[in-house]
């Protein structure tokens, strides 16, 4: 792998990251405005043209799994 798909990786990983963190504070804190903010952020970067130059990764998918995983 180049350094330029580690990077890719690293950047998708850290979306991945803190949007289980936001969806684990909303799961016992619905009203958390932070963590409500930082979702619905990375679910726009999820969306964008920009995660998508950087993986190939289904969005909606990657939404669904990450969702169900923290329920």
């Amino acid at each position: 792998m180049n350094p330029y798909e580690e990077l890719a990786n690293a950047i998708v990983l850290q979306a991945v990251k803190e949007y289980r963190e936001a969806l684990g504070i909303l799961r016992f804190s619905p009203k958390d405005k932070a963590a409500s903010i930082s979702k619905d952020e990375i679910e726009r970067f999820f969306h964008s043209g920009w995660f998508g130059l950087l993986t190939n990764i289904d969005p909606e998918m990657l939404i669904s799994r990450l969702c169900k995983e923290v329920a």
